[in-house]
């Protein structure tokens, strides 16, 4: 009885070393090694892993990176929370250039305050905007509006967003905020858009997200865009940077050179700016030729 445990234990020692053996070799053959510059790369970027560069985290980032020195072009790759510092830093690395990518900022398209857009009624349930938007249209009715329960300051990783208690509406601080995008994706109603900063820090933008119908939209919120088309109007003897559809204006930051005519016209006051655009110059009146 004895001999057949020692042969059994025998056999299985030298089927597990035979295996053993052949999962090494196996493992030494079809090792795959990694690109050392994948590790060093990725210890240049800031490590928040946040996606903003269009990569599953920074790994991806650094992936892309490297793939994109061994074809010569890595101009078209950018990490807003690094910024062009970082991005530098990682041209010098390759011995490539990069591209110089516009600084940009995250923008809130909802002028719905608390005294502008008041509640109608109340929400009794978990503070989430990302639950409160799946039950109901919002306490001030309007189902595109901020529903101002925090998810955007929640998610972002770089304290750049507060929730003023006056308003109750969230405050991007430019100064911290890396347009990494994590407010865009935590908001249920897409009032969060990464725009250019602007030229001397000059932005336009529709504070307002709702494609309701004017009177509709106007019930609800007292800031809301009508879609009246007189900001169109003025800027199509400009620039031609803005459009309508779907009941709201929508401003390019692409071809808008911030003049701020729009902001002037907008019977509702729906055209958000970061300064205090030109009044409108009066408009002559001839005077009528006296009777002799």
């Amino acid at each position: 009885m004895s001999e057949i445990v020692l042969y059994s234990v025998l056999t299985l020692g030298i089927v597990a070393a035979l295996f053993s053996t052949i999962l090494y070799v196996i493992s030494r053959v079809f090792a795959v090694q990694e690109d050392p510059r994948l590790a060093e790369v990725a210890e240049m970027l800031p490590g928040i892993n946040c996606g903003a560069c269009g990569f599953p985290g920074c790994p991806g980032m650094a992936e892309a990176l490297v793939k994109g020195a061994d074809t010569g072009d890595i101009s078209h790759l950018s990490c807003p929370p690094g910024g062009q510092e970082t991005m530098d830093t990682i041209g010098s690395y390759f011995g490539l250039e990069t591209g110089s990518a516009k600084e940009t900022v995250a923008v809130l398209r909802c002028g719905g305050s608390c005294e502008l857009a008041p509640s109608k009624n109340s929400y009794d349930g978990p503070a989430s905007c990302a639950i409160a938007h799946s039950t109901f249209a919002g306490e001030n009715g309007c189902p595109f509006g901020c529903l101002k329960y925090g998810d955007c300051e929640i998610a972002c990783p770089f304290d750049a967003i507060s929730m003023n208690p006056e308003t109750g509406l969230p405050e991007v601080d430019q100064d911290l905020c890396t347009s990494c995008g994590a407010c865009v994706r935590a908001c249920p109603r897409n009032l969060f858009q990464i725009r250019p900063v602007g030229r001397r820090n000059r932005r336009v933008w529709i504070n307002c997200r709702s494609t309701e119908p004017a009177a509709v939209a106007r019930k609800n919120c007292a800031v809301a865009c009508i879609a009246c088309g007189k900001c169109k109007t003025v800027c199509d003897d400009i620039v031609q940077a803005i459009t309508i559809e779907n009941n709201l204006a929508y401003i390019d930051p692409d071809k808008c050179i911030a003049c701020g005519k729009c902001v002037t016209v907008c019977p509702t006051n729906a055209i958000a700016a970061t300064f205090e655009p030109p009044k409108p110059k009066p408009k002559r009146t001839e005077a009528k030729p006296t009777e002799a």
